[in-house]
């Protein structure tokens, strides 16, 4: 099992530069879309049209020069139409790069937007464990930051990187066959000194920029956490607590960032020093020609406006290499993710699960979720359709791992569990999960409206199915009081709501998507006793007919349920109905003794102040 690093991510191996670039080439290629494809195709042509033109650019200019330099140039008509051609094949160039980008420009958002989508729906696949040991704010960040880096590897890779070293290559090829070798190869040289060079000084760079994205991630990954649990912070005045906590991941990131800045700058100096060095080297060679009467000034002016043309997104080539470096770094994290295996997955074939009855079957069923904690021991039961089965048992006797293992957040370990005979291991999640109906003790809502909470129980329900669905779970009044009625927005987590409200939201929800089969899991035991009483109706009234299973902590909630089980310690310990477990005077009469007596004792705490006001007892603050 893996374990949170500093981000709280689990740590996972990312694929490397080239792994991530094999991954993002699949999607700028997509199979079955072949507009896309010819897009691509359009794409590199322009791309070569574009920097043939370029290149072309110079020579014009030298062409102009010359001319000016000759008798025929006082007719002006010579050097004038150069000059124009040299304006229009700049105009063209920059044109055909610019059309190549807006061509190109479905092809690229597409591919981030389907492997943002890829990444999204990986998540939601893993396991329950992931999602327990991850935080949200680390893997948003990991997520924000994989999204630009596509974003700007495909933009400079195919319209920087590319171009420009098919540009090296022709102005190589064109210093060669117009001059002589040596201007090429000085000038190749000079390209592959610099690019070693930044290559080499980036990969060594490359560690703080890693340690400035742990850093980040962390910061950002506390202050989500310290928001989302607001009130905790403000209960125990730990404003300063948190703000010490996140500024260890910022003064984290503050000194990676300096170290970065500063390598940067020494980055900077190289290339430029390379550069002038090779810029130089060439123009001396280029006026000991035009001396010795083997070049023109045209000539001279021409080897000039190559180097200077090549250079200038040479050294872009410099920053779009750093950029990108940084970008790998950041789609490795994002695409680790997709390296994270989905514990619980369909096997290949599976059928969708057939509900006939809804029989429920835990057959000698262990688990763990860890082999050094074993949860549970041989547990068997059945629930018959249309009936409803209680599980009681003190903390950590394992009631909520049921569930879990029901919904399949979990496999067991041993066992089986199936539904109207079908191991729910054989069958589609989607299908199992589509027949289970469930109401949690914590009802965590959207930050959206009370409308949109109730119809996520079935997005494609009719609004006056909702309100139906409302109505059923006697909520509907409440809503429509309200001043904006269902369009009220009910808060992060659904805190602008009370605890009833919100469980009654669940209910609705749940009424909505109409299962076969119902969970639910303590869903009133956080309620006070009126409250309660109010929703055990509701959930009388939704659960007649189906098969329920009750995770229960108040008693008094299942002395009606066909069965109830009693967990003690992961193993079944006594079941049957309650008067039957009430007469055996065994675990459960226990439990049901103490939980009538803390019922009492509560009683008897509400009723004594008004008694002692009745004796005069209290006079002063009275």
């Amino acid at each position: 099992m893996s374990h949170p690093g500093p981000d709280g991510i689990p740590k996972v191996d990312g694929p490397r530069a080239w792994g991530v670039i094999k991954i993002l080439s699949r999607h700028l290629w997509p199979e079955n879309e072949l507009a896309l494809r010819v897009r691509v195709m359009i794409a590199l042509v322009l791309l070569v049209v574009a920097k043939v033109t370029n290149v072309y650019v110079p020579l014009l200019y030298k062409d102009a020069v010359d001319a000016l330099g000759t008798p025929a140039a006082q007719a002006v008509a010579v050097p004038i139409a150069l000059i124009v051609a040299y304006g229009a094949a700049r105009v063209l160039a920059q044109a055909f790069g610019e059309i190549r980008d807006a061509i190109f420009a479905p092809v690229a958002q597409r591919a981030i937007r389907n492997l943002a989508l890829e990444v999204f729906g990986h998540l939601h696949a893993l396991s329950l464990r992931f999602h327990l040991e991850r935080q949200t704010g680390g893997i948003s960040r990991v997520i924000e930051r994989g999204t630009q880096g596509m974003d700007f590897l495909i933009r400079f890779t195919t319209f920087n990187i590319l171009p420009t070293l098919f540009e090296i290559i022709l102005v190589g090829g064109i210093l060669w066959s117009l001059y002589d070798w040596r201007f090429s190869v000085v000038t190749l040289v000079v390209v592959g000194v610099y690019i070693v060079f930044s290559i080499v000084f980036s990969e060594w760079r490359i560690k703080f920029v890693r340690s400035m994205n742990e850093a980040d991630t962390e910061a950002n990954a506390k202050a989500i956490d310290s928001l989302l649990n607001f009130e905790t912070v403000k209960y125990f005045g730990n404003e300063p607590h948190e703000a010490r906590r996140y500024d260890v991941g910022r003064r984290r990131y503050e000194n990676a960032a300096i170290r970065s800045s500063r390598t940067l700058s020494l980055l900077n100096i190289g290339q430029g020093t390379i550069i002038a060095v090779g810029l130089v080297a060439v123009m001396v060679m280029a006026g000991q020609g035009v001396v010795a009467g083997t070049m023109t000034i045209g000539d001279f002016v021409a080897v000039n406006a190559f180097l200077i043309q090549l250079y200038m997104p040479l050294n872009m080539l410099g920053f779009a290499y750093r950029e990108i470096r940084n970008a790998l770094v950041n789609m490795e994290k994002m695409f680790g993710l997709l390296g994270v295996p989905a514990e619980i997955a369909d096997r290949p074939g599976a059928p969708p699960l057939a509900v006939t009855g809804a029989e429920i079957v835990f057959d000698h069923v262990d688990f763990c979720y860890e082999p050094s904690r074993p949860i549970l021991h041989d547990v068997s039961f059945r629930v018959a359709p249309g009936h409803t089965v209680a599980i009681v048992g003190s903390s950590g006797a394992g009631k909520s791992t049921i569930s879990r293992i029901l919904f399949r957040f979990y496999d067991v370990s041993s066992g089986h569990v199936r539904i109207d005979g079908q191991d729910i291991r054989d069958v589609q999640q989607a299908s199992l999960r589509a027949a289970i109906g469930v109401v949690p003790q914590d009802t965590v809502l959207f930050n959206d409206t009370i409308y949109y909470n109730i119809a996520y129980g079935r997005p494609g329900a009719s609004r006056e199915e909702v309100e139906e669905a409302a109505r059923l779970a006697r909520i509907h009044d409440f809503i429509v009081a309200l001043p904006q009625g269902y369009q009220a927005a009910v808060g992060e987590r659904g805190l602008k709501l009370s605890g009833g409200e919100k469980q009654r939201v669940a209910i609705a929800r749940t009424i909505l998507k109409n299962p076969r089969i119902l969970l639910f899991d303590e869903a009133t035991s956080a309620l006070d006793t009126r409250t309660e009483q109010e929703i055990q109706r509701s959930l009388e009234e939704v659960s007649r007919g189906r098969t329920t299973v009750i995770i229960a902590h108040r008693l008094s909630t299942i002395i009606n349920a066909d069965e109830i089980i009693v967990l003690d310690r992961g193993r079944v310990a006594e079941r049957g109905r309650h008067g039957e477990l009430l007469a055996r005077d065994g675990l459960y009469a226990d439990m049901w003794r103490r939980q009538q007596e803390a019922a009492a004792a509560a009683e008897r705490r509400i009723e004594e102040p008004t008694s002692f006001r009745a004796e005069g007892h209290l006079r002063v603050g009275d």
